[in-house]
């Protein structure tokens, strides 16, 4: 059978080892770019600091606004032997100590028992949770965010096989995140610098700002050959009032809608009636979008180059199309692109010129509460039916 991204395994490629990035360039927006244009004509190869050529004004530029936590703790059982924490969200609201995570060795780290980060902080262990994770609780004099900044140590993916050193403080975060909440960096983003923000937004280009915290679930394969028997994650998100209206301004006046990243536009989809204007609110998505997805907002897509078999490359051909997807990345490998979180990026132009103005734009976005009613996430044909989801686990693969 001809792979046209119906199964999970037509998204395999291969990827020489020496092409993925574990260190970031020099400068942000030395990185290059693969742009797919809208006429389907021949991938374009340009460096990423020309992403103004682009855009046009009147254009709106989504951006995801997580800021990666320091969420991995070393430390050390009472026995000497070593063990880490890794924090992947508050287990409570009201009490900022307590926390969910994964642990190890998880043999041996047993509610009751206690690690050890530093004079100033211990973990204890209170309950299993799961899919193998625990309840724990940071034991400081300190607030919390202060101690996880002294003693966290930046969670990288594992492809990319070094331990954190300093540059990834600053690296491995977009120079505008500002939401601390995520357990991997919305990479597409990692890509523009303050004076590249700058240039735009004298051209005209419009910027939103939206929030989806990156979940440990971003480092899971799929396992399934059908995608439809993928048990997709879910990922909080939370989108202003303002952002919605930003949104919603430009595309009434004709203008693209450019999401930054596979999670800012994972974010305007799920937020989306069916006409395709944005509702403020917040709550969380398990939006699964893949062939043969229609994007009813995203205009164009920015994004890294993704794992193979995993959702965000099929995300990629729900945008770009499967096979012209997938010739990308071939071209890319033979070009020397670098692959994954600190590599180059990729653009997806799905329209080049503006379009005629939409009516009937929404003067002020309504708050929608959440949980969304049923079926409001995502168009019926592009979400899998639900099965109840097993906790977190070791997380294995990221993209």
């Amino acid at each position: 059978m001809t792979p046209d991204g119906t199964r999970v395994s037509h998204y395999d490629y291969e990827l020489p080892d020496q092409r993925i990035a574990r260190y970031p360039t020099e400068r942000r927006d030395q990185s290059r770019l693969l742009v797919l244009p809208a006429d389907g004509g021949a991938p374009e190869h340009r460096i990423f600091r020309e992403l103004p050529a682009l855009m046009a004004p009147g254009d709106v530029l989504v951006l995801n606004e997580s800021r990666v936590r320091p969420a991995r703790l070393l430390g050390r059982k009472p026995t000497g032997a070593e063990a880490e924490v890794f924090l992947l969200r508050p287990a409570d609201g009201d009490d900022p100590h307590r926390w969910v995570a994964l642990v190890r060795p998880g043999s041996k780290l047993k509610p009751g028992r206690t690690v050890v980060v530093a004079d100033d902080l211990r973990v204890e262990i209170e309950d299993s949770a799961p899919g193998g994770g625990r309840v724990v609780r940071l034991v400081t004099d300190d607030p919390v965010e202060e101690a996880l900044a002294r003693h966290g140590h930046m969670p990288l993916p594992p492809y990319i096989d070094r331990d954190d050193e300093p540059l990834d403080r600053e690296r491995y975060q977009t120079v505008y995140a500002r939401v601390p909440g995520s357990v991997a960096a919305p990479t597409a983003g990692l890509h523009f610098t303050d004076e590249l923000l700058a240039t735009l937004e004298e051209s005209g280009v419009r910027r939103a700002a939206v929030t989806l915290h990156v979940g440990v679930g971003t480092f899971r394969p799929v396992e399934a050959e059908d995608p439809a028997d993928h048990d997709m994650h879910t990922e909080r998100y939370e989108v202003s009032r303002e952002a919605a209206r930003t949104v919603n301004e430009a595309r009434a006046a004709g203008g693209r809608v450019w999401a930054v990243g596979t999670t800012a536009m994972r974010t305007l989809e799920s937020v989306a009636d069916g006409e395709g204007w944005i509702q403020a609110g917040s709550g969380t998505t398990d939006l699964f979008i893949r062939p043969p997805y229609e994007p009813r907002v995203v205009d164009c897509l920015l994004t890294n180059f993704h794992l193979p078999r995993s959702t965000l490359l099929m995300l990629v051909a729900a945008v770009a199309g499967y096979r012209r997807t997938m010739e990308a990345y071939a071209e890319a490998v033979r070009e020397g692109y670098r692959f994954y979180s600190y590599g180059d990026a990729m653009a997806v132009v799905r329209r080049t010129t503006r379009a005629e103005p939409r009516p009937s734009a929404p003067p002020t976005p309504p708050t929608r509460p959440a949980p969304y009613p049923p079926g409001w996430l995502g168009a019926p044909e592009a979400r899998p039916r639900r099965r109840p989801r097993p906790g977190p686990g070791p997380p294995s693969r990221g993209s």
